[in-house]
């Protein structure tokens, strides 16, 4: 028996049995209060009221009402909006139901009092142990080893908590959904829900309304959805001049590696410039752009073809998105006479024109024969001795095989050497560098030049392909002879052919790397100059360039720069994921993307986003 009494005699079944709580001691005396017999009722059969575990009514943890949202702004970590990206400090705590449909970019919604609302994307996701505690052991890593799963009971240990990206405020200006810059900082304990307003979002990020169909808006592989019909979100280029220059004329880059479906993407891009898609020129109002695709894989000649694989349910969706699909019937595949050599156009119901590059046209691109072996010093005597030399005696007709002979000449050679106008050393090394092109120039077939209202036609898709050319000296003749006759032409303010400065154009130049690239040659220098011009002067000129690669690293930075429009693939290079400047945030998703996935970095577009890309291509694609 100690001071407080002998308990050896104590059962809490005898507790239970009996009604009471307890024995006090050896008498038996009851210890039941009003309260623990109040707190022990169950029933109107007035069973005894229990004590203990069960003595008393459990209050209830779950808050009344339903739950809206996924979760609430919090400030145990501070909460900051501020013009450096880095002082922003913004969390939402996500509550358990809503966790697991929770990913990395994600869009949210945080209402402001006044009816604003902050949009903002997830750009992190965390859990934090709810109490102080170490996991750390042997004995709580055994026992989660042993258990299945990982259930409700096991989350409620932890908090789940979202970092957020604010990308604008947006507001009611009447009927109209307007954006701002992030201005204002979200009321603790603000409801977040994820976004799913079509307009909401689309205001958002800053996507037009209307224009070029690029894709659906997707985080993680997995389209956006929403409660409209249909229930995707479609991210379209601005292609009107109501706020700016259509970015059709302000160039476009498609980059993705080998299988990422940068061409199938490509053709879908296109097909929509081939659809009712109109200009102002001059004095006219509404011009259908031309297309002239250069093809070293000969893929796009078949956007003349219906795709067999499309289905009638995947037409009308389309309709009903008001994307243009099904083979384009102006397309013409403009084949260039190289040597020998064949083409064999069976794999699309494309017409062909086969064509030749006349020498004429080195009088005015005199780098086309300079290949890339000249130096200045050789570049300039051809330029300002021989060209000329040759052209005052041969006329501006001068076929290629006269120029060759006209080189042969010794006594020029002397003539010029001892007149100091070219020494002798220049003279043979540029003679050596011109040969070899006689499979190129005055080919046995239409030259290009007679061919220029039929090579550029408004609402026509003019494909060069070049798969069948084995030399890629000679491919990249005809490549480069075309692209800077079209450009000439463009920015001249007096050209030869009236039909290409009168018409909207777009020139497409898939493997763009082979052509474009940094390269330290007199050829290369003109071509990248030639390009570089053409893309400042683009947007007045209404001159479009699309550019494909698979190698963007390669591409001249000087060209780079005028590209507005950056549409990126599966990319698994380190180094050409670093050239195409996308931020930071999408950079480290181009690695792992699936087939058909892309970021769309446009800045005068949207904001940079995710999207997937259609399923099926809209015309025909692939070889049986």
């Amino acid at each position: 028996m100690t001071d407080l009494g002998d308990f050896e005699e104590f059962s809490a079944d005898d507790g239970e049995s009996d009604g009471t709580a307890g024995r006090a001691g050896a008498g038996g005396d009851s210890g039941r209060t009003e309260a623990s017999g109040a707190a022990g009722r169950t029933d109107s059969g007035g069973n005894a009221g229990r004590t203990g575990r069960e003595g008393f009514e459990r209050a209830p943890v779950e808050p009344a009402g339903a739950d809206r949202g996924m979760g609430v702004i919090c400030v145990s970590q501070g909460l900051r909006i501020a013009e450096d990206e880095d002082a922003t400090s913004l969390r939402a705590y996500v509550t358990r139901g809503n966790r697991s449909s929770v990913r990395i970019g994600t869009y949210l919604l945080a209402p402001y009092p006044d009816g604003e609302t902050l949009f903002c994307r997830i750009a992190g996701l965390e859990y934090a142990q709810q109490y102080h505690t170490d996991d750390a052991t042997e004995i709580h890593a055994r026992r989660a080893m042993r258990r299945e799963g990982f259930d409700e009971d096991d989350e409620a240990d932890y908090k789940f908590v979202a970092d957020l990206e604010p990308v604008a405020v947006v507001y009611r200006d009447g009927e109209t959904l307007r954006r701002r810059m992030t201005d204002r900082v979200p009321k603790p304990g603000t409801v977040v829900r994820e976004a799913s307003d079509v307009a909401e979002i689309k205001t958002g990020l800053k996507i037009p309304e209307d224009g070029v169909f690029l894709g659906h808006l997707s985080v993680g592989g997995e389209k956006v959805r929403t409660a409209a019909s249909p229930p995707t979100i479609d991210y379209r280029l601005k292609d009107d001049y109501e706020s700016g220059d259509p970015l059709v004329f302000r160039h476009t880059l498609v980059a993705g590696g080998t299988g990422s479906g940068k061409t199938h993407a490509a053709k879908n891009v296109l097909r929509q410039y081939l659809g009712d898609r109109t200009y102002p020129m001059a004095d006219r109002p509404n011009v259908r752009p031309a297309v002239v695709q250069f093809d070293p894989q000969d893929e796009y000649a078949q956007m003349h073809d219906d795709n067999p694989e499309m289905t009638g349910e995947f037409a009308r969706r389309l309709d009903r998105e008001g994307i243009v699909h099904g083979g384009h019937e102006d397309t013409v595949a403009f084949v260039p006479k190289v040597g020998s050599a064949t083409y064999s156009g069976g794999h699309h119901g494309a017409r062909q024109v086969e064509f030749s590059i006349p020498f004429s046209m080195v009088h005015d691109d005199p780098w086309l024969v300079a290949g890339s072996g000249l130096n200045d010093n050789q570049y300039g005597a051809l330029v300002r001795v021989l060209l000329p030399e040759f052209r005052s005696r041969h006329g501006s007709d001068g076929t290629y095989e006269e120029f060759t002979t006209f080189l042969d000449d010794p006594a020029l050679r002397e003539e010029l050497d001892d007149s100091g106008r070219v020494h002798e050393a220049t003279y043979d090394a540029v003679h050596r560098r011109v040969l070899g092109f006689g499979h190129v120039f005055d080919r046995d077939a239409r030259p290009i030049t007679d061919l220029v209202a039929e090579f550029v036609r408004p609402g026509g898709l003019s494909v060069v392909p070049t798969y069948h050319v084995n030399d890629s000296r000679a491919t990249e003749a005809v490549v480069l002879a075309l692209s800077s006759l079209l450009i000439d032409q463009k920015l001249s303010n007096d050209p030869d052919y009236d039909r290409i400065k009168e018409t909207p154009l777009i020139v497409g130049m898939d493997e763009a790397h082979n052509f474009l690239t940094d390269a330290d040659s007199v050829q290369a220098r003109k071509v990248i100059g030639k390009f570089t011009e053409a893309a400042k002067q683009g947007r007045k000129e209404r001159l479009g360039l699309f550019l494909i690669t698979q190698d963007p690293q390669d591409i001249h930075d000087a060209v780079f720069k005028q590209i507005n429009t950056t549409v990126v693939l599966n990319l698994g290079d380190e180094d050409a994921i670093k050239s195409v400047n996308i931020p930071s945030s999408l950079e480290s998703k181009v690695p792992y993307m699936e087939k058909g996935q892309m970021v769309v970095y446009s800045p005068d577009n949207s904001e940079p986003v995710e999207l997937t890309g259609l399923p099926t291509c809209l015309t025909r694609h692939g070889r049986e």
